[in-house]
């Protein structure tokens, strides 16, 4: 008479492989970060009066303004010009980071997964 009890239809073997699985996504994911890390993303406002220039670490690696875009009596348009242009920087970086990660995911980050991406 067979034994009852245990894990039906070799779960275990299963089990193993989808932790083989898991560790390889993982791998994968981590190489995926270090290389979203190293690059750069740029955008510019004002008519490309202001550009800014981030990196995959999330720090801004450099600014350029146009002379014309300086003018003493009006601050708070290049202040404005500046602000837009790096939040359009870091939503860059921020939806190629989104775009690696659903490649390796396979979209399980919809799925209620848990996952943070």
């Amino acid at each position: 008479m067979a034994k009852r009890g245990g894990f039906p239809g070799g779960m275990p073997g299963n089990m193993n492989n989808l932790m083989k699985q898991a560790q390889k996504m993982q791998r994968q994911m981590e190489e995926t970060t270090k290389e979203l890390e190293t690059k750069e993303y740029t955008a510019s406002s004002g008519g490309g009066a202001v550009s800014v220039t981030v990196s995959g670490k999330k720090e801004v690696t450099a600014v350029k303004i146009s002379p014309e875009a300086v003018d003493p009596d009006d601050v708070e348009m290049l202040e404005d010009m500046i602000m837009a242009a790096v939040n359009e920087a870091f939503r860059q970086m921020e939806d190629a980071g989104s775009q690696a990660m659903s490649k390796l995911t396979g979209g399980l980050g919809g799925m209620g997964g848990g996952f943070p991406f």
